[in-house]
């Protein structure tokens, strides 16, 4: 997944808001069970110890004192049930004190005396010299004898074990609270973003060619649906006016069709009178190159506007690609040859595709032309054709000086000439190979140049073979 997507941030955020609310209230429920049991067990010690207080120290004498500690031992047996007692006298001599435990959770001997007497009640953890701690509640006690203070305590370790318990389910659900928020938010963002995803994949096939497309519109109500509807606002517009200029364009290559024919006709009728000087003749001959120029743009771009109405397939055919490369590299060989130019064809089996063999001839006529233009005397131009994959593959590659890197992105756009010291040919308008594209685009091909300078150019085009 990338880190840096929307669906990723969303995740992670969602899953470490869900873990730190776990550890927050993890730390809270151990903070708050651990108070709970210690003051559970403290209050347990203080009604025991309360007990002790009234039940045998309401009337103890010194001389009964032996008497007191047999009792304590019958009634609640210390050392068996883990319990620690002593009873302080208020001089603070020692008239009782309980054994260790038997399971020897503590040592009684370690723990240490009250000072100085105290006449009230109180509770307190001591931590012992070992580690351990003791839990203990301490009671005053009236008698005729004197005053007494009745401690009674016990190992904080069952307390200690059951939050160690907690610990170790907290630490193994953490990990599956992550893993489930993550899963959980990873599945809501999907969802979430799925309207997003259709439009994007309805705008990624929307083209000049389909424009009265639109982009699916969610009823959610919210930020994605005002997107949807924004962006079809868009494309109505870019609609219209890719509409107008369609029609502009060809209203304006057809209109002008007409007033260039009758300006060349008249121009070559006005060279054949046989008064005119020769700087005369010479200057209506250089006007008759112009015209004939400005002819091809207005025919290259009446071409453009019937392929971008939809008109590439006018007659679509079943045909072998072979025998159309080789003899439109054979047409093309004779206009080379007057200018020291090389052509040569390397086809080996037959290809057949399917598609307007007027177009495509159309196509290699232009990248032969595009090449022969740009090759100096002497060089050559190569065009192979070959299949794979489904896919026929025809290249056309010249011995010229190149196509600058920062200019190779550019060569299919319409009206982009690299730097005209290139060619030697100062007619172009930059019209053939955004032809060649628009037409093997429509034929749901490929196109793509490479080239370096001073290294040649090659242009290849991809065309799905005939099922």
């Amino acid at each position: 997944m990338n880190a840096r997507s929307l669906r990723f941030r969303l995740t992670l955020w969602h899953a470490s808001l869900l873990a730190a609310v776990f550890v927050l209230l993890g730390t809270l429920l151990y903070a708050q069970l651990r108070t709970y049991l210690e003051n559970s067990l403290l209050e347990t010690q203080v009604r025991r110890a309360g007990q002790i207080a009234e039940t045998l120290l309401g009337n103890a004498t010194p001389a009964g004192e032996p008497r007191i500690g047999t009792e304590i031992e019958t009634l609640y047996a210390p050392e068996r049930s883990d319990r620690f007692i002593r009873l302080t006298r208020a001089d603070g001599s020692i008239a009782y004190v309980s054994g260790s435990p038997i399971d020897q959770s503590f040592d009684a001997r370690a723990v240490a005396p009250v000072r100085p007497f105290q006449l009230r009640a109180a509770t307190r953890r001591q931590v012992l010299p070992d580690g351990r701690t003791l839990l203990i509640a301490a009671v005053p006690a009236a008698s005729p004898g004197g005053a007494y203070l009745v401690e009674v305590g016990t190992a904080s370790a069952p307390v200690e074990t059951m939050l160690s318990r907690l610990l170790v389910l907290l630490g193994f659900g953490l990990p599956v609270v992550v893993l489930v928020a993550a899963g959980g938010g990873y599945l809501l963002v999907r969802q979430a973003l799925r309207p997003v995803d259709e439009i994007a994949r309805k705008a990624a096939v929307i083209t000049q060619h389909n424009l009265s497309e639109r982009l699916p519109v969610p009823r959610t109500g919210d930020e994605v649906e005002r997107l949807s509807v924004s962006l079809n606002h868009m494309i109505q517009r870019l609609d219209d006016d890719f509409e107008k200029s369609q029609r502009f364009l060809a209203d304006a290559s057809h209109e002008l069709r007409t007033p260039l024919t009758v300006l060349r006709g008249e121009l070559e009728e006005l060279a054949q009178e046989p008064a005119l000087a020769p700087e005369q003749r010479e200057r209506i001959g250089s006007l008759l190159e112009e015209a004939e120029r400005l002819s091809k743009i207005v025919e290259r771009l009446f071409t453009l506007s019937r392929l971008d109405a939809g008109e590439a397939h006018v007659e679509s055919v079943r045909f072998d690609l072979r025998g159309l490369a080789a003899g439109t590299a054979e047409q093309m060989a004779l206009l080379a040859e007057d200018r020291g130019i090389a052509v040569s064809c390397e086809a080996g089996e037959p290809v057949e595709v399917e598609g307007d063999r007027a177009r495509l001839k159309q196509v290699i006529v232009n990248l032969l032309d595009n090449a022969i233009k740009y090759t100096p005397a002497g060089g050559g131009v190569r065009i192979r054709l070959t299949a794979g994959d489904g896919r026929a593959v025809l290249e056309v590659a010249d011995t010229g000086p190149g196509i600058p890197p920062e200019a190779l992105p550019l060569v299919f756009d319409r009206f982009f000439r690299v730097d005209q010291s290139r060619s030697r040919e100062p007619d172009g308008a930059g019209l053939g190979l955004a032809i060649v594209k628009a037409i093997v685009q429509a034929h749901g091909g490929e196109v793509e140049a490479e080239s370096a300078p001073g290294q040649g150019s090659r242009f290849r085009i991809k065309l799905p073979c005939a099922g």
